[in-house]
């Protein structure tokens, strides 16, 4: 299922979106590519979305049951554009947007699919539901030189932290339950990351409805999409482990000459589970058990 453009799927293809959850995986390398779309089919989306530029293959397994778009991550505003379509097309329905080489876990996912998860944030009355984005990176940057190694992969497993979120329009004051949340290499190697870019908190997981709009800093202009939790008690939480900023930091010649290694006394092997993350605190199971 190949589709030229966004327009094409959304004229050809658009029953697709008739059922969610829907995972949207914005593709910008070929690194990892086929990894991170069979790990969001197994996580239990009912449709994933593949947009990708033209000239990268895909097995033929995969091509069988992703929908792949033709689409240019490398333009000015590509990840708003392309998501903001697919949420005019599908009210209603749960939506998950990564990039390549990016991971969903959630409480219990080894046992649990992402739909009986959104069921239960449904019945708390959420529309939306943060991510961490954890930061991974290979042990080995002699082995793995673009800093991508599935089998040596590594995490912090401290050094987080969180700031309010001022409001400009309400002379600076704390917007109700937001916050900023910073850490992993991001914050170890801040003066290499634009200061809008240091952020690790994404609103990944989220229920389309007709007028909202994905802003290019991870927010919505819905500000209840934005909170963490709801008034009355702590909500579930995801994280979005991902190789995504350690490939940037070795791509980018004003850092890659600076770094020999990510790791530090504070990393640990990552253990592609999620007890390892909800042990680090860094998702919460909220009320599910």
């Amino acid at each position: 299922m190949r589709y030229s453009s966004i327009s094409d799927f959304l004229n050809v293809g658009k029953a697709a979106l008739a059922k969610g959850p829907v995972a949207m995986v914005l593709v910008e390398d070929d690194v990892e590519v086929d990894t991170t779309l069979r790990h969001h089919l197994q996580s239990g989306f009912h449709q994933v979305l593949a947009l990708m530029p033209p000239s990268f293959a895909l097995p033929d397994d995969l091509a069988g049951v992703v929908h792949r778009i033709d689409y240019d991550m490398s333009r000015q505003g590509a990840m708003e554009t392309a998501v903001n379509q697919i949420i005019a097309a599908a009210p209603g329905n749960w939506l998950y947007y990564c990039f390549n080489a990016e991971y969903l876990f959630f409480p219990f996912c080894e046992s649990r699919t992402v739909g009986e998860m959104l069921a239960f944030h449904t019945e708390e009355r959420r529309d939306a539901m943060l991510s961490y984005v954890i930061d991974l990176y290979a042990s080995d940057l002699n082995a793995n030189p673009n800093a991508v190694s599935l089998e040596q992969a590594c995490l912090d497993k401290s050094g987080y932290y969180a700031l309010a979120r001022t409001d400009p329009a309400n002379h600076d004051h704390p917007k109700e339950r937001q916050l900023d949340f910073f850490g992993g290499l991001r914050w170890r190697y801040e003066e290499h990351v634009p200061q809008l870019r240091r952020k690790i908190d994404r609103v990944a997981l989220f229920r389309a409805k007709p007028g909202l709009k994905l802003r290019d800093d991870h927010t919505f202009n819905d500000e209840e999409y934005n909170t963490y939790a709801c008034p009355w008690h702590n909500n579930l939480t995801s994280a979005i482990c991902s190789f995504r900023t350690a490939k940037a930091l070795k791509r980018n010649p004003g850092s890659t000459f600076e770094i020999e290694t990510f790791t530090w006394h504070n990393s640990t092997p990552f253990e592609w589970h999620s007890r390892q993350l909800l042990d680090l605190g860094l998702m919460e199971p909220g009320q599910w058990f």
